[in-house]
């Protein structure tokens, strides 16, 4: 992972609705946009999900009433095969694939498909064997913290780098989980919270507003990652396609990124090389309010500071004051 730029990850996460063809139509959408990597999600529903479970607010809203959590999530899942297929699918697109698993099962799978980034979901920041089996691959972690305190953030940290994972190769995400998320919940200063607290983890954020300008603004104020989620049609049905951007809404986001990117620059103060040409226009010199003729003091009544910059600064006010005119000027001509 290249921490050149940012890393932007379009979450598909459960939208492909366990087809193989929207899935392989979101890894194009994210192409499109110009995400670095297209995430999915890797369970076995019987693993994750208690047959007593109930289904999140957000969750009721967006599914079938009479419809379990178990049995809304069990027609989500993609098989061994599948994950192989999209593998191969999003290198053929020179897209990263990621995918987050939920179970014990789901990160032996991912492992063996060789993925080299592990993302952990806000929902596992306190399952202990889950951390510590993540922990002892030694690869590269994401860990999400919705919904968790500087404590428990702490906690799994210690879990992961206990079991060998190294510090700098986990990267902290703010987030928050609620779907939507209010914007008056995001509290994206505890990113920087979270950075100042754990200075050996790079930081990003997992946002679940509507809309794209948290994201851009997480990235001005330093995240390293940017995850979203996005579906083809907000109106397909499923758990979280009403959160979710649409392709068009992807692609101005990535591009909004990129454009804040090269914005921050280099934190050198100096002239840019295309102002350098407006310098002269815009800055002002000291010059004659009136004929001046030869011999005569110069004063803060027979001086002023117009433009163009082509003369002499008016920084240099105090000391042109009191000397004396050696020709004649006429009004408005540079001293």
């Amino acid at each position: 992972m290249s921490y050149n730029k940012t890393f932007i990850i379009a979450e598909a996460g459960v939208n492909h609705n366990g087809s193989l063809k929207i899935a392989k139509k979101m890894i194009d959408a994210a192409v499109e946009a110009g995400a670095d990597a297209v995430k999915f999600q890797t369970f076995k529903a019987e693993k994750v999900v208690s047959r007593y479970a109930p289904k999140a607010e957000y969750q009721k809203k967006t599914t079938t009433a009479d419809e379990s959590q178990l049995e809304m999530v069990k027609k989500l899942e993609l098989d061994a095969a599948t994950h192989q297929t999209l593998i191969n699918y999003c290198r053929n697109k020179n897209i990263q694939f990621l995918s987050t698993p939920f179970d014990l099962e789901s990160i032996d799978l991912l492992n063996k498909l060789a993925l080299d980034i592990f993302k952990i979901p806000s929902g596992e920041i306190t399952n202990l064997p889950y951390l510590r089996k993540i922990g002892a691959l030694k690869k590269e972690n994401i860990l999400s913290t919705g919904m968790a305190s500087l404590i428990e953030i702490e906690e799994a940290l210690d879990v992961l780098t206990g079991a060998g994972t190294k510090l700098k190769d986990i990267t902290v995400l703010h987030c928050n989980t609620e779907y939507p998320t209010p914007f008056e919940d995001v509290n994206l200063k505890a990113m920087l919270t979270i950075k100042a607290e754990f200075p050996g983890v790079k930081i990003g954020y997992s946002d679940h507003t509507l809309g794209i300008e948290i994201p851009i603004a997480a990235v001005a104020m330093g995240a390293t990652i940017i995850e979203k989620h996005f579906t083809l049609d907000k109106n397909m049905e499923g758990p979280d396609h009403k959160a979710s951007l649409e392709p068009n809404e992807l692609k101005a986001m990535v591009h909004a990124i990129r454009n804040i990117e090269i914005a921050l620059g280099s934190s050198i103060k100096k002239p840019s090389p295309s102002e350098l040409k407006n310098m002269l226009i815009a800055r002002k010199s000291i010059v004659a309010t009136r004929d001046i003729r030869n011999g005569e003091s110069f004063t803060e009544e027979n001086l002023t500071a117009k433009r163009p910059g082509t003369g002499i600064s008016p920084m240099r006010w105090d000391k042109v004051i009191g000397q004396v005119a050696q020709k004649d000027y006429k009004e408005d001509e540079l001293i």
